[in-house]
């Protein structure tokens, strides 16, 4: 039995990443980075509609106050839709040029956490951030190669976070004011390929995006995987539940560095049998 269905768009991605289920909208979000663009699917009517983005983008979360706020090359910004406008960049690492944003969420207490990348991929000057709802930065943890997720327990004790690069995800004990004690949670084998975009379900159990390895995986939350589910692009990047019950998975992937394929690059909606969690809201 087939457990994917590929979403029909003229647009294949780049670099598919960001993925998010915005209820107030309706609508599942996620980014192209290197296009760059920002893509939303309506559920309402099925339509995907697709922004031509100033710079590089590498995730959006919601924002209280109406439209989203995302994480660009240099710096996070909000943005507003229809008709587009972006905000004044507010960069943690303006003494580093060469890195840009790749992953982010916001948690519940109306945080957002992102990780930063050296963009050539070739130094390790990645680390990841939490922006308080003040605006403040806090740095949480360094010397990352490709940081990917975070992904959050449901009962908000803990994060999930990835260095891709080192095919680790972590575990971070978190409250309110920040995480520690950082914990190797799951290693990635060379045959998984690398671990990359992440969410959890109502269940607790942790979805994890293989880069070069064409499937995502369900780890229990002792890191045991439970299974996975094969699909037909070999860098699947990230995944988010949505809909009204939050029973619909969307999965994202990206084509770059592949031949040209129908499904490299294309957006799916998978069939995991479990719901999810609601996405934070940035209340900065």
């Amino acid at each position: 039995m087939t457990l994917w269905r590929k979403i029909d768009r003229d647009v294949r991605d780049t670099l598919g990443e960001g993925a998010l289920w915005s209820a107030r909208d309706n609508a599942f979000y996620w980014v192209d980075i290197l296009a760059p663009a920002l893509n939303r699917l309506s559920l309402a009517d099925n339509t995907v509609t697709r922004w031509d983005m100033p710079a590089r983008l590498g995730w959006v979360a919601p924002r209280a106050e109406g439209g989203l706020i995302g994480g660009f090359q240099d710096g996070v910004a909000n943005i507003t839709l229809d008709p587009l406008t972006i905000s004044e960049r507010n960069d943690p690492e303006p003494h580093l040029p060469g890195n840009r944003m790749n992953d982010g969420k916001a948690d519940r207490h109306g945080a957002i956490w992102c990780g930063t990348m050296d963009m050539a991929e070739e130094e390790v000057t990645g680390s990841l951030y939490r922006l308080a709802p003040s605006g403040e930065w806090q740095v949480i943890d360094t010397d990352y190669t490709v940081p990917n997720g975070p992904a959050f327990s449901p009962c908000g004790n803990w994060m999930y976070h990835a260095d891709s690069g080192r095919r680790v995800i972590y575990r971070f004990a978190v409250d309110e004011n920040g995480a520690r004690d950082r914990e190797e949670f799951i290693r990635f084998s060379e045959e998984d390929g690398y671990p990359d975009g992440m969410t959890t379900d109502a269940e607790g159990y942790l979805w994890t995006a293989h880069w070069d390895g064409g499937k995502i995986s369900r780890f229990a939350p002792d890191g045991t995987r439970e299974r996975s589910i094969e699909l037909p692009a070999k860098r699947i990047t990230n995944i988010a539940f949505a809909g009204e019950k939050l029973d619909r998975m969307f999965v994202t992937s990206a084509a770059t560095g592949l031949p040209e394929s129908e499904f490299d690059g294309a957006l799916f909606e998978v069939d995991s049998g479990v719901t999810g969690n609601p996405a934070g809201i940035y209340l900065g």
